[in-house]
């Protein structure tokens, strides 16, 4: 039976009683009609996962004491880091989706020249706070502890170069590399995806300096919300816990 895992932003500790918000309590009493003593999964980054019983069933704010603990090994023994170019809220929302999904350790949105999508600080804000929305439902859909890594979005030329012992990638259709070449002595990977009209060849030319290596994924060119998850995919299963 599936269990019903809550993500909470509070410190858990066996023992303690812990109210959830009004979104959290709404869901458990509400959508899944649990009450009085039923049980269900509390998680908030740490780590472990914690059990939990309801003690009063409140739609707008559920009393639960916390039970034991158990730490969670969901993440993947890669760090894959996801450079992916700012794409339209729902394209956006999948690729974060499924990227934490497939153990992405952190997600990075870039602005490059086509990059279509631009964001007012109001916006940008409000965008945030979604994504990061996303990636809990995310986790406690999957089983993850963790929440990966989530940066505000930067322009392309503000990147670092890749340090010593990452690997960075830059997804290039007209590429030659394959992932079944890499032969990998790292277990850091930053993987760089762009736009629906892809990076310029001059954008292409700096990412190289900054270490990444041109990468195709095959003959048949993706989308760029396809792109992202398809190369974590692949590298999950070349090299690391798939």
């Amino acid at each position: 039976m599936r269990r019903t895992r809550i993500f909470v932003d509070d410190a858990l500790k066996s023992g303690d009683h812990i109210t959830l918000s009004a979104v959290s309590s709404h869901y458990l009493t509400r959508v899944l009609r649990l009450g009085v003593g039923d049980k269900c999964t509390l998680l908030n980054d740490s780590g472990f996962e914690f059990s939990a019983q309801i003690l009063i069933p409140k739609h707008s704010g559920a009393v639960l004491e916390i039970g034991a603990s158990d730490a969670v090994n969901a993440e993947s023994n890669l760090r894959i880091t996801l450079e992916q170019a700012l794409l339209r809220s729902e394209k956006m929302s999948l690729v974060l989706q499924k990227s934490c999904e497939l153990g992405v350790a952190a997600v990075h949105p870039i602005l490059s020249e086509r990059t279509e999508v631009r964001l007012s600080d109001e916006r940008e804000e409000k965008r945030l706070r979604h994504w990061r929305e996303v990636l809990i439902s995310a986790i406690e859909q999957c089983g993850r502890a963790r929440l990966p890594g989530l940066a505000a979005p930067r322009k392309l030329h503000e990147l670092k170069p890749c340090a010593a012992g990452e690997i960075g990638l830059l997804l290039d259709p007209g590429a030659t590399l394959r992932l079944r070449d890499l032969r990998p002595e790292s277990t850091l990977f930053r993987v760089a995806v762009g736009p629906e009209g892809g990076f310029t060849e001059a954008e292409l030319k700096w990412l190289q300096r900054l270490g990444y290596r041109r990468l195709s994924m095959g003959p048949r060119v993706l989308r760029t919300e396809t792109a992202g998850p398809a190369v974590i995919a692949a590298l999950q299963a070349l090299y690391g816990d798939a």
